[in-house]
């Protein structure tokens, strides 16, 4: 059931009342959500995904100008179904769930005020809105530890080309003069959510086709591997001529600084691999 909307001014506070209400609702939400961005490493990303969300949003906005506004009532089954998460998730303190919610919630509201045509439009930057969002502890470690796991693996065997003597015991590297532990920050799936939240803003935005799009954005992962592998062996190779400490402080920052870099390098360049084939 569709039934057609002008921007009156009536229309405009009733837009108003709904984000105003929006915002009270969700904000001791997102204040911890930023908290954990500030507190967690592994998502300190979090600042700038709303950002790109926005900007995905913006570059959008000629096409938005076009489509006729038609709210759809089914909007509000939508909304009511992203409550519904919202109360259930915070009954039971999850808070994945909770902030999860919010995304069937603005789906709802624009599908209730706007119409399906502006919901097809403006789903993909709601959904991006997932890449802020901390994957709860189990699943993060259950990623996590095989990855550190995979990592020590690879590493051993790329030291061992180069020549170094180095011998592994799960994620434990022991080379002649110091050894090295790949932990959970090593183990490249930091740089993995990193580069998967990239991709999936390269692939948006490029001119690719349906299924050239889905290609750039699953070689995210390939490219976090291998940068992080390239990370680690560099820094093994370091530590058999320097020490262990070398490992530490500024090189270990400054090494992630470069996996970051490196990755983005890949991701322009396998999209301009795809756009020629």
């Amino acid at each position: 059931m569709n039934r057609d909307i002008t921007f009156s001014p009536q229309a405009f506070i009733s837009l108003g009342l709904i984000f105003l209400s929006l915002g009270l609702l969700y904000f001791p939400i997102l204040q911890d959500l930023a908290h954990d961005w500030e507190t967690n490493d592994n998502y300190s990303h979090g600042y700038f995904i709303p950002v790109l969300s926005a900007y995905l949003i913006y570059t959008s906005k000629d096409e938005l100008k076009r489509l006729p506004i038609r709210g759809n009532l089914a909007g509000l089954f939508l909304l009511a179904a992203g409550l519904v998460q919202l109360i259930i998730a915070k009954v039971g303190s999850e808070f994945f769930l909770q902030r999860t919610s919010l995304i069937p919630v603005l789906a709802g509201i624009v599908l209730f005020c706007l119409g399906y045509s502006f919901l097809k439009k403006l789903l993909l930057p709601i959904i991006y809105l997932i890449f802020m969002i901390p994957l709860p502890a189990i699943i993060w470690n259950k990623i996590a530890f095989p990855m550190q796991l995979f990592g020590s693996y690879l590493t051993e065997k790329v030291v061992t080309l180069m020549g170094i003597p180095i011998f592994r015991e799960g994620n434990v590297l022991h080379l002649a003069n110091t050894t090295l532990e790949v932990v959970d920050a090593c183990s490249g799936l930091r740089s993995l959510t990193t580069l998967f939240a990239l991709s999936a803003v390269f692939a948006i935005l490029s001119s690719h086709t349906t299924s050239q799009k889905w290609i750039l954005f699953m070689t995210a992962a390939p490219i976090a591997i291998f940068a992080n592998i390239v990370r680690l062996s560099a820094t093994a190779l370091l530590a058999s001529k320097y020490g262990g400490d070398i490992a530490h402080g500024f090189l270990h920052d400054f090494s992630g600084l470069v996996v970051f870099a490196v990755g983005i390098l890949l991701l322009i360049t396998v999209s301009k691999m795809i756009k020629q084939i």
